[in-house]
Formats: structure tokens, sequence, C-alpha cells
């Protein structure tokens, strides 16, 4: 009798051991998901920061562009508005921040080439020195994305893998959404000359 009781207490012991691991995997999984959202947000918020001096500086120069400079800052002040925790990431949710962000993308590229019609603002250092900023933002936002759709890959391959898709139902471990490309970015933008 003394056999089968510790034959039992050793596999409940394995049992309770293997869970609890299983458990803390699913919950680093998910903080490296969240971590890496908030290195998402810090890429934005620095293109956000960087665009009240982009738009003063070019203002100087074209004050007659002034429906594309508060284009900018409008689409700007929406996109800091749309704000996502990551505990609740949908990906109705995260299509509305890219939206947000996709505007601010799209109003900043008009800003940029009414810029080709001021040679006196191409060439000032600081209009220079931000476009350069802003290009390098450009890039970490797409690392960073990239980066995320990478931990939030393996977070979601790992809760939907048996056992574990036991815990993350029994314990609420939802699926993270990815980033997609924007609307249209399939197909290549014609090129006149």
């Amino acid at each position: 009798m003394k056999k089968n009781t510790i034959i039992i207490l050793v596999a409940v012991a394995a049992l309770f051991l293997w869970g609890m691991s299983s458990y803390n995997g699913l919950v680093n999984k998910e903080e490296t998901v969240n971590s890496q959202w908030a290195n998402v947000e810090t890429q934005y918020q620095r293109r956000s920061d960087l665009i009240p001096n982009l738009v003063a500086t070019v203002k100087g120069y074209a004050t007659h562009e002034s429906s594309t400079l508060e284009g900018v800052v409008a689409a700007r002040a929406k996109a800091t508005q749309v704000t996502i925790d990551p505990a609740n990431l949908t990906p109705e949710k995260l299509q509305e921040y890219q939206a947000a962000q996709g505007q601010v993308s799209s109003a900043l590229g008009k800003l940029l080439m009414i810029t080709e019609n001021y040679p006196d603002l191409k060439a000032n250092q600081n209009f220079l020195e931000l476009q350069a900023q802003l290009e390098g933002t450009e890039n970490r936002i797409s690392v960073e994305r990239t980066r995320f759709n990478e931990v939030a890959q393996a977070y979601n391959t790992s809760i939907r893998r048996f056992p574990n898709s036991i815990f993350s139902s029994l314990f609420g471990f939802d699926k993270k959404p990815y980033f997609e490309a924007a609307k249209g970015s399939e197909t290549a933008p014609a090129v006149k000359f």
C-alpha cells in the first residue's frame, strides 16, 4: 500500500511541476509580446515627437502650404489618441492603430513632397537632419513591427500546441494579432517621368 501511495504522490508532484512550468512558460512568452509591443509604441512616439519640429521647419519656408502642414498636425494628433493596452490586443484594435499611423505616414509623404518646390528648404541643415532622423525612425518602426510579429508568432504557436493549449484555454491566454501590410501596398507605385 505504501508503494502505491508513493507512486501516486510522485506522479501528482511531477504533473504539478510540469503544469507550473508550462504556465510560467506561457506567462514569459506573453510578457515578451507585451514588451515588444512597448518597443513598437516607443518608435511611433519617437516619430510623433519629431513631427512638430519638421512641421515648424517647413512652415518657415512654405507658409502657403498650410493645408498640408495642418494635415500632418491633425494626423499626428489623431494617431497619438489611439492607444492599445497590450493585454487587450485584438485584431480590430491593431487595425485601428495601424490606420491612424498610416494616416501619419501619408501626411508625412505629402509634406516631404512639397519640399521639392523649395530648394532653400532642401539645403537647410535643420530640415536635412530632421528628415534623416525621420527616415531612421521609419526604419526602426519597421524593425520593431517585424520583431513584434516574430514574438507574437512564437507566443501564438506556444498557446496552440498541445498540451499548452489546455493551459492557455484554462487561464485565458489569447492569440495575439500581427501587423499586416497596409491595403494597396501589394501594388507598386507607378513611376512616371
